[in-house]
């Protein structure tokens, strides 16, 4: 009888050991999991599930609304202030707020729907199209400044802006200056139409 026991509480101690250390190891395998996520995969979730955001942009620009489109390295947010998107690239992203549910559930990357091609358009690529429309659009800069103007064309890492007054088409008479500028200096763009 007493050996009974001594088996019984030796067995319910393994089974208690067994069952902290399944315990330990899928908390590191969590862990692990959400290590592996990029601010991509967890703003393509808040994309998908429409949460309402408030976008904090380089250089202290901030907008509220949603997410309305995303790149490979940028996003788009319709703000309540305006029908047309703004357009950010994730470079210029310095924080995002929404609420506690929005945030976990960007942790499940295993419900994002796999990459359509709008998902792999860069940045280049999206300003390249904008130049094609020949969309006028103000563009906020790293230095502070906001431009306006019309993208004459879009290199790999650069746009050339021809620059010119609000509410102007892109005639010669109304340019008053032509810029380079370089992707990594664009905090954020906005055209002057919806395009998304």
């Amino acid at each position: 009888m007493h050996w009974d026991r001594l088996f019984e509480d030796l067995e319910g101690q393994l089974a208690g050991e067994w069952e902290a250390e399944r315990a330990a190891l899928d908390a590191e395998a969590e862990r692990l999991r959400i290590a592996k996520l990029t601010l991509r995969a967890r703003v393509r979730m808040l994309h998908q599930t429409d949460a309402p955001l408030t976008l904090y942009i380089a250089g202290g620009e901030r907008c509220s609304g949603r997410l309305r489109a995303m790149g490979a390295d940028w996003l788009a947010v319709q703000t309540v202030d305006s029908p047309s998107a703004l357009i950010v690239p994730l470079h210029a992203v310095s924080s995002i707020e929404t609420h506690h549910g929005a945030i976990l559930d960007t942790l499940d990357d295993r419900a994002v729907a796999p990459d359509g091609i709008r998902d792999r358009m860069t940045l280049g690529f999206l300003l390249r199209d904008l130049a094609r429309r020949r969309l006028a659009l103000r563009i906020g800069l790293t230095d502070g400044e906001t431009v306006h103007g019309t993208i004459d064309r879009a290199g790999e890492d650069h746009l050339d802006l021809a620059v010119h007054d609000a509410g102007q088409a892109r005639h010669a008479h109304a340019v008053r200056a032509f810029r380079l500028v370089p992707f990594s200096a664009v905090t954020w763009l906005r055209t002057s139409s919806a395009t998304f």
